[in-house]
């Protein structure tokens, strides 16, 4: 088994197992690239660990024979861990995972018929990830987290189906698993005896849920499913950035040309905090681009300058397909977020007016000839104005 303490993880994981705890569905968002999944992974981890809480010592007692007279009281984290962990004292744990898609169905996230296989006709009752999450919670010292990376890539209203209702933290079963007047109960296919069934879900199932929201070959989820959810928003974190290119905070100006590896990498930093800046305001916020980008490498940042210049020239095409994706068709907003616009003259990228078909045209010359001997000059515009 194993045993955490507070600084074990992430000040967000801390969060989001707290919200967990108080509100039992958390619905995790923000733009791409800012640890999504690297969240849904670290509260995984969490909820499988056992809080450490020590017990206080004994009334302290007189022994003046003792090199301790007087034994002291044992700090205690327990009351701290009380406001955090989910489903405190119960230890059969389990974290259950699923990702949605557009061919998900009902049949295999709450209970469902399925068609036999190895030849065989007819049908069977299968169990869904919901479902089974459900009744490990509702076993002696039970406690599921229930993880759905990508819920707005499946129908998740039909996917959900009636747990919906049930899943809102008044309307769940006792601790005990009895009813309560507020229990809301909806019709399954019992996986056992194939009979329709009511069924409630228990306390101590825990939904953790993620999607990307600049993802727009995809419908919205409906708001009537979505007030079910407490939200927990992520965001483009710069001084994860500086933490991990050994940077400090400064509002020097950019050297013209490249110093040393650092004036690099605070370039590349200035030029993505510039682009989200332009992003949110002409596309909204949800389609910026994370500080995940930066972090693709596994090696640790070089030092050297030719070195640094090559890996940020390849995170600057992770950039550059993410602007092209969102501004898809629009070559002016595109212009725009890599500040071509602006009228900086010695920007590498030009914004041409051509006719095609007699037709005026824009084309943004130069993004297919970034190159390690011009990214530099290419970040520094990005990142003025």
């Amino acid at each position: 088994m194993n045993f955490a303490t507070m600084d074990s993880y992430s000040n967000e994981a801390i969060e989001i197992l707290s919200l967990l705890k108080r509100r039992k569905n958390v619905l995790l968002s923000g733009p791409p690239g800012c640890g999504k999944s690297r969240l849904l992974n670290e509260v995984g981890h969490a909820f499988m660990d056992t809080p450490v809480t020590s017990v206080s010592a004994p009334s302290p007692v007189l022994v003046p024979d003792s090199p301790v007279a007087i034994p002291r009281e044992v700090e205690t984290e327990h009351e701290e861990f009380q406001n955090v962990w989910p489903a405190e004292g119960r230890d059969q744990r389990k974290v259950f995972k699923t990702v949605f898609h557009q061919q998900t169905k009902h049949r295999e996230f709450v209970s469902g018929l399925s068609p036999l296989t190895n030849g065989e006709s007819g049908f069977r009752v299968v169990s869904g990830t919901l479902y089974r999450a459900s009744e490990h919670a509702k076993l002696q010292g039970g406690a599921s987290l229930l993880v759905i990376d990508e819920i707005n890539r499946g129908p998740a209203v039909q996917v959900f189906g009636g747990s919906i209702a049930g899943i809102e933290p008044e309307k769940r079963l006792n601790e005990d698993n009895t009813d309560t007047l507020n229990t809301q109960y909806f019709e399954l296919l019992d996986p056992e005896t194939g009979d329709i069934i009511e069924y409630a879900l228990p306390q101590h199932l825990y939904i953790l849920a993620a999607m990307n929201q600049a993802d727009t070959s995809v419908e919205p989820l409906d708001v009537a499913f979505l007030r079910r959810w407490a939200p927990y928003r992520l965001k483009p974190d710069y001084g994860v950035l500086r933490e991990y290119f050994s940077l400090e905070e400064n509002d020097d100006d950019l050297p013209s040309t490249p110093e040393n590896a650092l004036s690099v990498y605070e370039a590349a930093i200035r030029a993505l905090n510039a682009i989200n800046k332009r992003i949110r305001l002409g596309k909204g916020k949800e389609f910026q681009l994370g500080h995940g980008v930066f972090l693709t490498n596994e090696k640790e940042p070089s030092l050297e300058l030719d070195e640094a210049l090559e890996d940020v020239t390849e995170l600057w095409g992770y950039v550059q397909e993410h602007i092209e994706e969102v501004f898809f068709g629009d070559i002016y907003g595109m212009a725009t977020v890599l500040n071509v616009t602006s009228g900086i003259r010695s920007h590498p990228l030009k914004l041409q007016e051509i006719t095609f078909g007699g037709e005026p045209r824009l084309d943004l010359q130069g993004l297919d000839e970034v190159d390690n001997h011009n990214i530099y000059k290419l970040l520094k515009a990005v990142s003025e104005g």
